[in-house]
């Protein structure tokens, strides 16, 4: 792979919203898609554990483990291909892999190949997202990139909204007879083959993309990876705690999305087409409020005189988020809902501010590994150890049917995590990018 000719300015010439609004809707639309691609699993896995007679742990695997996999062998990898080489070639062929995944969930025959088809789904997505950000943050400079930050997360709430309103739909009017195209399959299967053909056609707008201009390079994008690794290690007093800040988040905010429509089948008595509607419209509104707070919360923290003041919004939504991962346990729906959405406003602000606190903190010819580094880590600690410690606290308490009980403890403690995490990562925050860090 090679760089092609550079789509926006050069460094010091102003970025104008006519010249990188288009390439950033882009990136936000293949987010939607690919975040879809890789919760719509959870929405319809009730379905799929009845026909394939998995247990809860098994599914905990699927879930968790099988994105933790994807996590933890690819992020790193794709980080230093996003750090030295083409980034839209890149970003088309993950789109591919997301897209092959979703296709082979469909016709999956048993745990073990439904295991590789969400492995597959996860790759593709969460190795786009380290793309996506690196590009977004090419396109505009420092001082406006928490709002660029935040439609590329805009599209990554989009695409969690839609698993849930979209795939619960999809699911609903299938089982219903209401779509004979799909030829008989179950309706998880069904709704995962029409979601394939989708993410296919939604590859074609990335293909109008171009390579930005790399910024803030305080090294080179083509240094050996023992002076990166180098550079990455002494900022560790600052990336430690914001890593356990964030990744606390994730493990709470994963446990909340891969168990909440089976807590709401089991001990509220609704089936997916009954909370498709209004989870779908719930994760999306607060993953779009949380986005927005947490863009132009980022961006006044840099504006403010207080050290790592752009973390300013991550610490107090994280300690926001606590009371709210109580959700599970709630007396009715309505505050199973309210909770819920509050728990995954905070974790969409979090996100955005750690997000903007990489691309405006770090050098550029470390921001890919570091964002895989970051993805990585979450995936090994919030995709597969949050699911099954959930399962795993459940069977403590006496088994599946208290589900709930355990997704409220892991997301407590999860949360509390992330507020000590965030705030000492604040105190310990350099002034800038090129910075010696402290």
């Amino acid at each position: 792979m090679t760089d092609t000719a550079p789509a926006s300015p050069p460094l010091g010439v102003p970025h104008t919203a006519a010249r990188t609004l288009p390439s950033l809707l882009a990136l936000t639309f293949a987010m939607a898609i690919g975040f879809t691609m890789m919760a719509s699993f959870g929405t319809v896995q009730e379905g799929a554990k009845v026909e394939l007679g998995l247990s809860d742990a098994v599914l905990g695997i699927i879930q968790g483990v099988s994105a933790a996999l994807a996590l933890v062998v690819f992020s790193v990898p794709v980080g230093l291909l996003v750090d030295r080489f083409n980034r839209k070639r890149l970003l088309i062929a993950l789109a591919l892999v997301w897209t092959l995944g979703t296709a082979l969930t469909a016709v999956a025959s048993g745990p073990v190949m439904l295991f590789v088809a969400r492995v597959l789904a996860a790759t593709g997505t969460t190795g786009a997202l380290t793309a996506a950000l690196s590009l977004a943050a090419d396109l505009c400079v420092p001082e406006r990139r928490g709002r660029a930050m935040l439609l590329v997360n805009l599209g990554k709430m989009a695409g969690l909204a839609a698993a849930f309103g979209i795939g619960g739909w999809l699911y609903g009017t299938i089982a219903a007879g209401g779509l004979p195209i799909i030829g008989g399959l179950a309706p998880w299967r069904g709704t995962h083959a029409i979601l394939a053909v989708i993410g296919g056609a939604a590859i074609l707008p990335l293909l109008f993309l171009r390579e930005p201009t790399r910024q803030e390079v305080a090294a080179t994008s083509h240094a050996p990876f023992r002076v990166l690794a180098a550079e990455l290690w002494s900022r560790r007093v600052f990336l430690a705690p914001l890593f356990v800040g964030q990744v606390a988040v994730v493990m709470a905010d994963n446990a909340a999305l891969v168990w909440a429509a089976p807590v709401l089948s089991r001990h509220y008595g609704l089936q997916p087409g009954d909370f498709a509607g209004w989870m779908g419209a719930l994760v999306f509104v607060s993953g779009v409020t949380g986005t927005l707070l947490g863009g132009f919360a980022a961006d006044w923290g840099q504006k403010s005189h207080i050290r790592g003041g752009l973390l300013l919004g991550a610490v107090i939504a994280a300690s926001v988020g606590v009371p709210a991962a109580l959700f599970p346990i709630g007396p009715t729906v309505t505050w199973f809902a309210i909770a819920f959405g509050v728990l995954s406003l905070c974790g969409a602000i979090t996100g955005l501010v750690t997000s903007v606190a990489l691309t405006v903190l770090i050098p550029n010819e470390l921001r890919g590994l570091c964002i895989g580094a970051f993805i990585a880590f979450a995936g090994l600690i919030g995709f597969g150890i949050a699911p099954s410690l959930v399962t795993a606290i459940s069977s403590l308490l006496g088994g599946e049917s208290h589900l709930g009980p355990a997704l409220a403890i892991v997301g407590v403690a999860t949360g509390t995590l992330s507020v000590f995490g965030f705030f000492l990562a604040m105190r310990r925050a350099p002034l800038s990018a090129i910075d010696e860090p402290i």
